[in-house]
């Protein structure tokens, strides 16, 4: 790869309208970028706002939380159709046949102020996904560790792990154990 070098003719003109062009998508790559940055941290944020209203057992709140987030979701995919066409443009004015191109490629071949605003935004977002998905690893623990609790309450209580155990007495009839959860089941 070549880098885009920009040429300047009389000062501020561009000296290739297709390096203009060029220029022009990756500005608008990196406040996509940007965009990606600050829905990554909104995304952290939901996820430890979640976790609390589950410790809490604030149904209300969390059903309100979940819409929201399923509202901003749908919003965000038209977000990444842009970015997926930007770099989709990126990729043709490039010359790049069958891909579409990444952050280290665009790195590689952008003049160096660009080159180092994207690559910050590379790592950053890379830090970010890294934090999400561990987010995501605890909040899921978390909720099958409470499902787990919440069955195995009702299990002690209604004595269901163990449904249909007979035993038998000494002169050999059997008898069911009913009394032993919290709740009697016997009639």
């Amino acid at each position: 790869m070549t880098e885009i070098g920009i040429e300047r003719d009389g000062g501020d003109e561009f000296a290739d309208p297709g390096r203009i062009r060029i220029m022009d998508i990756v500005e608008k790559l990196l406040g996509c970028l940007d965009e990606d940055i600050e829905r990554m941290k909104e995304v952290l944020s939901q996820i430890d706002e979640m976790r609390g209203l589950v410790v809490k057992r604030d149904e209300v709140s969390l059903c309100r939380l979940l819409e929201d987030t399923q509202v901003r979701h749908n919003d965000y995919k038209e977000h990444e159709s842009m970015r997926k066409s930007l770099r989709k443009q990126l990729s043709i004015a490039l010359g790049f046949e069958s891909e579409l191109i990444t952050l280290s490629q665009l790195e590689d071949i952008l003049p160096q102020e660009q080159s180092s605003q994207v690559a910050e935004k590379r790592v950053e977002l890379r830090i970010l996904t890294d934090k999400v998905k561990k987010e995501y690893l605890s909040t899921t623990l978390l909720l099958a560790e409470c499902a787990r609790f919440n069955r195995e309450l009702l299990n002690s209580i209604f004595d269901t792990a163990r449904p249909g155990i007979v035993t038998y007495n000494s002169s050999g009839s059997s008898s069911r154990q009913d009394d032993t959860a919290f709740v009697n089941l016997q009639l």
